[in-house]
């Protein structure tokens, strides 16, 4: 599971002063109850209304077999509040690494 492998490097992502949240559209009691369930060392948001799916393009069509899920992305933000990159999930595993690698470049870069 993605979670589970941020959960492992949380620590490098605190020390590039770097926070990490999960979307899904669970409720926040669900949500909680899941990030508590999993020792996930960062907040979980609930987006049952599906705007922010919405928003960043993750929302897959009503009647979608798979509507009931948002579709698996990651969002680097930089600290002005831009996308700095966008990552299509592929490799859960090698997921967290990557956008490490990504993240301590664009703090390289300032």
């Amino acid at each position: 599971m993605e979670g589970q492998g941020f959960r492992a490097r949380a620590p490098e992502f605190e020390e590039l002063d770097a926070e990490i949240l999960g979307v899904s559209y669970d409720t926040p009691e669900a949500q909680r109850a899941f990030a508590e369930a999993q020792g996930f060392p960062f907040r979980l948001l609930s987006d049952e209304d599906r705007s922010v799916a919405a928003a960043y393009g993750t929302r897959r069509a009503d009647d979608h077999k798979a509507a009931a899920a948002p579709r698996r992305f990651t969002y680097l933000i930089d600290p002005e509040g831009r996308v700095a990159k966008a990552y299509v999930v592929r490799d859960i595993p090698a997921h967290p690494g990557e956008v490490l690698e990504d993240l301590r470049r664009l703090a390289d870069a300032r």
